[in-house]
């Protein structure tokens, strides 16, 4: 697999791949005939009339279109990927969970999501849901497509290579991969079995957040965003597609495979980023800048500024505020949390954290350092440091999420999570000797 285009989707950036030598028509996009006998398809990411540069389209030159996928529909079940609003249990307060083993049974990328939590409606296209994934089968002639939304991929253990209709993208632990809302794919595994997080986005599709004072730099950059070239399937077998929509799963029988796009172009395609490629900034005197210095993407809302769902990374970075407590502090806020570990220590929970873990941390929810960290942090000599090993990620919401039956059964689920907080002691001194203190 060959990563080419490196682009940021969503700001009108035109890109175009083909498989075969002159299988993209030139100079309109449906022509009468179409070289090597394809045809032209519009895949509309955005209502028609979206400006500009929200506008987001492609056109695929394909074998045979899509409506011959899209027939004879029969309902199917994955009883563990809900949809919201589907939380059904009592989500206030801090949760985490250890690390979840694989199923001990084959089953595919559909096969292995399994939902932690809901947010919104995706009929009202508000919200999200945070979900696991675990592959130990690749798919081979059986291939999915969401019509719910997008889905950001966040691989934790074991690599994966999904075949899109827009060709391929391999993707491994500290890769992120985008598959845009409606594109159908296959994921078939790359070295053993994989565990890993997805972020089902009901809502704006992801962009990159405005910099502001930051100015043109740092952050994550349009230019390490990468788009696979065209590479297609000319199969003449049976095959099956599953689709999600509205919350539900449907399966139809097709006698060929459905990734026969030969070329392409447009602006709405399927796209990967390194989290190592992010370039964090930071206080270079004393104090803290708001966590929203580590969003990496961000799907807006109609509230300017206001994330339907931001998707923050905290990896490896240098540490040189003075008379400062260096890890994140004690906090509540309108978000909610999400947080999973892909390998290391966390700064702020550096035991009981372990990679594959995640936590919840719900709108106005207390949460922040343990009282091992707070120690820590509160008494060691303030020379700069580098975080090292370390690389976790946030799917954070405006919207709160909702525990699902099956998070809130896990066995790895702490129910004493909250006592981590317990031995934070009263240090209050009103003397006047304890003002410097």
């Amino acid at each position: 697999m060959t990563d080419a285009l490196r682009y940021l989707t969503g700001f009108g950036n035109e890109f175009e791949s083909e498989a075969l030598p002159g299988a993209l028509p030139q100079g309109q996009n449906s022509p009468q005939r179409c070289p090597y006998g394809l045809y032209a398809e519009q895949l509309s990411g955005s209502a028609f009339t979206a400006p500009r540069g929200a506008n987001r389209r492609a056109w695929l030159y394909r074998i045979r279109p899509s409506v011959l996928h899209a027939r004879r529909f029969s309902k199917t079940d994955q009883p563990l990927w809900r949809t919201a609003p589907d939380g059904v249990e009592p989500s206030l307060g801090q949760f985490r969970w250890g690390p979840v083993s694989a199923p001990q049974t084959g089953v595919s990328f559909v096969e292995g999501v399994r939902t932690m939590t809901t947010a919104g409606s995706c009929d009202l296209r508000l919200g999200m849901a945070a979900h696991l994934f675990f592959v130990t089968r690749s798919m081979t002639d059986d291939y999915f497509c969401n019509a719910d939304g997008e889905m950001l991929l966040v691989p934790q253990q074991g690599g994966l290579e999904l075949f899109t209709e827009f060709g391929r993208i391999a993707v491994a632990p500290g890769d992120i991969c985008i598959i845009p809302h409606g594109v159908t794919f296959k994921a078939t595994l790359a070295d053993g079995p994989v565990r890993g997080f997805v972020c089902e986005n009901y809502a704006a599709p992801l962009t990159l957040p405005a910099r502001g004072a930051i100015g043109a730099n740092c952050l994550a950059n349009a230019r390490d965003f990468k788009t696979p070239v065209a590479s297609f399937e000319d199969l003449e077998r049976p095959c099956s597609l599953t689709m999600k929509w509205g919350g539900r799963f449907f399966v139809t029988e097709i006698g060929h495979s459905p990734l026969d796009v030969v070329a392409w172009h447009g602006n709405y395609a399927p796209y990967k980023y390194s989290l190592r490629d992010f370039c964090p900034v930071g206080a270079l005197l004393y104090d803290h800048p708001d966590p929203s210095i580590f969003s990496v993407l961000t799907s807006p809302s109609e509230e300017p500024g206001v994330g339907n769902v931001d998707f923050a990374v905290f990896s490896e970075r240098w540490l040189v505020a003075e008379h400062t407590f260096r890890p994140p502090w004690h906090h509540r806020n309108v978000m909610s949390e999400f947080m999973g570990l892909i390998e290391g220590q966390y700064d702020a929970k550096p035991e009981g954290f372990a990679p594959g873990g995640m936590s919840l941390h719900n709108t106005m929810s207390p949460h922040g350092p343990d009282a091992n960290a707070f120690a820590r942090a509160s008494t060691r000599e303030l020379v700069p440091e580098k975080l090292s090993n370390t690389l976790a990620f946030m799917f954070e919401s405006r919207l709160p999420q909702h525990l699902t039956a099956y998070a809130a059964d896990l066995p790895t689920l702490e129910k004493d999570y909250a006592d981590c907080w317990s031995d934070l002691p009263k240090l209050f001194d009103g003397s006047p000797e304890g003002r410097g203190k």
